[in-house]
């Protein structure tokens, strides 16, 4: 008898065990669960921030490449030049774009930043040879965008700046607009880069604003739209943004 109820006592004492491994077990699990559906859903984007993200496609960026820096710092890149450079004046000129010649104004007073940074551009002759390597042929966006180093679009990434400045407050861009292109999200993400509206066109805002407008085609906008009537080449983001057909180069860019 004694050692039938020795016997009850163990089969007892391993039920309790595994009972108690069972029930921590499931404690580990749920807690396991808990963290892990913690960390995919914080590091998946709110709809708001989806939203803003995709309000940035499709619109001009300084790079086909360049990714959505929101936090970058609010300071300019060194040898930046300051907009007390430009402030207050009006500079005029030309882009000549495969021969043909376009006249520009640049406003300093509405961008002083942005006509620092072009009248400096022009006067160091950094955007000689640039290339042109965006067309948009939309109904509502219709630009040729400029000053990349070669037709993937590849900006200088060490030469960055803001703040934004001159932006519309209708996010139109009409015919003959010149307009600062930039990272996408970012008001310090303008670069060397700017883009032409050759018909009127329409940008929404991305979540850091909208496109620095730093001057206006006095002259020859029948250039850029003989090159857009020529098309976009096949294999861009879509029929209607990619590379223009016709290569296009800046052989000069002067502002006085």
């Amino acid at each position: 008898m004694e050692a039938k109820r020795a016997l009850r006592r163990g089969q007892q004492a391993r039920r309790r065990r595994d009972n108690i491994i069972a029930a921590t077990a499931l404690v580990v699990a749920l807690a396991l669960a808990g963290v892990l559906q913690a960390t995919v859903f914080a590091s998946n984007p709110t709809a708001e921030q989806y939203a803003a993200v995709q309000a940035g496609l499709g619109s001009p960026s300084a790079s086909a490449s360049a990714s959505a820096t929101p936090s970058a710092a609010a300071t300019n890149a060194p040898g930046i030049p300051a907009a007390s450079t430009a402030a207050g004046k009006t500079f005029t000129g030309s882009l000549v774009l495969n021969t043909g010649t376009v006249g520009v104004q640049i406003d300093g007073t509405k961008a002083p930043q942005a006509a620092a940074v072009f009248k400096s551009l022009a006067d160091k002759g950094t955007l000689k040879g640039r290339v042109c390597h965006r067309l948009t042929t939309s109904s509502t966006a219709s630009i040729l965008q400029c000053g990349a180093e070669d037709a993937t679009g590849k900006s200088d990434p060490t030469y960055t700046w803001g703040p934004l400045e001159n932006t519309p407050a209708d996010q139109k861009y009409p015919a003959g607009t010149i307009a600062v292109a930039r990272t996408s999200n970012n008001a310090y993400g303008n670069g060397q880069q700017f883009f032409i509206a050759y018909k009127d066109s329409t940008f929404p805002n991305d979540s850091a604003g909208g496109y620095t407008v730093v001057g206006h085609v006095t002259s020859g906008l029948d250039v850029i739209t003989k090159i857009a009537a020529a098309g976009v080449a096949p294999g861009g983001s879509s029929a209607d943004d990619g590379s223009p057909v016709t290569p296009v180069t800046i052989d000069s860019f002067t502002l006085n």
